[in-house]
């Protein structure tokens, strides 16, 4: 039996094929693992900083209280320039 050499030129190239197939697949892989693990820090980092503006809401004073601890501490200014001190 003797082979065809046109066979032997597309058995090659067929070869050739499943190659950049498997290199272009094996980079795929690795370009979504790499965009699944960006995706797992980006996740941790926006819990995290929730918990920070959270942290920060919880600690902030209101601005109606703060408004009237201002007042209370210009009438008392006032009041003390008034007496004439």
């Amino acid at each position: 039996m003797s082979i065809d050499p046109d066979q032997t030129v597309v058995v090659e190239e067929v070869a050739e094929l499943r190659r950049h197939l498997d290199v272009g697949l094996v980079k795929i892989d690795g370009q979504l693992a790499l965009l699944a693990q960006r995706s797992g820090q980006a996740d941790n980092d926006l819990t995290g900083l929730a918990a920070r503006v959270t942290a920060l809401e919880h600690t902030r004073w209101p601005l109606p209280t703060v408004a009237a601890l201002t007042a209370v501490g210009a009438l008392t200014v006032t009041v003390w320039q008034a007496l004439g001190h």
